[in-house]
């Protein structure tokens, strides 16, 4: 009797579809010779960013070693892709979520959380430094003071943040790429996607320079507070995870260049990405003349665009961003 060899490929869940993202080349938005723009597609994962490898892993391994039991309560602040994929390990899992949002955070992001079951708490009053971070997480506080038991998932202090990125994202680029990269270019908020990556990727090309793409109004490398209105880079405060010796460069993006580096990135490749992807974009265009030929460039892409429909994809919020940079 003959034996079917034939193994089939199904996942247990959406969460084991994470990670195993492309690396595409942009020859079409930078086509000068001697400079090759790559791009790790984050974008691509199933909760739409690269915050799914983040929430898996630290979910996963708190499951594994029992900090995180089944029917836990699950609390974290977020602007979004990181509170869907928490929302989503919640679900998979079964465990309980309560999301800490501020109005910033896109309708849509808001929506989903909802439809997934998640438990969302919107704080209203602006921080010392004129957004909101330090109020979400004043919130988180009180949440876990009134709920024994609840379990803050602190993604700017949580190690396995970047253990995530480097085990996942920094480990496929390092078997992705053969020729070894001059730049990697990563926007930060909780510096987490680009520590682990870089950690990883200097073991295979010590030579890498990393470039940390930052928002105007971000403090995170000791700029002035601003006004920010793109969610998802930037902070306003300094994450416990930073490593400033581990950063070669930074540049700081605007919401109007984010916005235009989205649009520019559609319109050439045809790659809908979010307001993130839009600012290292923006930068690299910024930084590329600069840079020594030849250039190999390796950028990580967190975001896709679908949220931010809204906001940089939206010509009125585009003419009032405009604006408001050019002051």
């Amino acid at each position: 009797m003959a034996v079917d060899t034939l193994t089939e490929s199904v996942a247990e869940s959406v969460f084991e579809c994470v990670g195993n993202t492309p690396v595409v080349a942009l020859n079409r938005l930078f086509p000068a010779p001697d400079v090759e723009v790559l791009a790790k597609l984050e974008l691509m994962n199933p909760g739409g960013s690269m915050k799914d490898r983040a929430a898996r892993h630290i979910v996963e391994c708190g499951l594994r070693e029992g900090s995180i039991r089944p029917g836990s309560h699950l609390v974290e602040s977020s602007s979004g892709n990181f509170g869907i994929a928490l929302a989503i390990a919640a679900r998979v899992h079964g465990l309980r979520f309560t999301c800490v949002l501020d109005p910033k955070a896109a309708s849509s992001n808001v929506a989903i959380l909802r439809h997934l079951g998640t438990e969302v708490d919107v704080v209203t009053e602006p921080d010392g430094l004129g957004g909101y971070l330090h109020t979400r997480i004043r919130r988180v506080r009180q949440i876990l003071a009134s709920s024994p038991g609840a379990i803050w998932i602190n993604q700017y202090a949580n190690d396995r943040n970047w253990q995530a990125h480097y085990y996942g994202t920094g480990a496929e680029l390092a078997a992705q790429l053969v020729r070894a990269p001059s730049y990697l270019f990563g926007a930060v908020s909780t510096t987490g996607s680009i520590l682990g990556c870089a950690r990883r990727l200097r073991e295979n090309f010590p030579a890498l320079r990393v470039v940390a793409v930052d928002a105007v109004g971000s403090v995170i490398f000791g700029a002035p507070a601003g006004p920010r209105e793109v969610p998802g880079i930037g902070a306003s405060r300094v994450p416990e995870l930073l490593s400033p010796a581990e950063i070669d460069d930074v540049v700081h993006v605007n919401d109007f260049d984010a916005a235009m580096g989205c649009r520019d990135l559609l319109a050439a490749e045809g790659i809908f990405a979010g307001g993130s992807t839009g600012a290292v974009v923006a930068a690299i265009r910024r930084v590329l003349p600069e840079l020594p030929r030849p250039c190999r460039v390796v950028a990580v892409f967190p975001d896709r665009g679908d949220r931010y429909l809204d906001l940089v994809y939206d010509d009125e919020w585009l003419a009032a961003a405009r604006q408001r940079c050019a002051n």
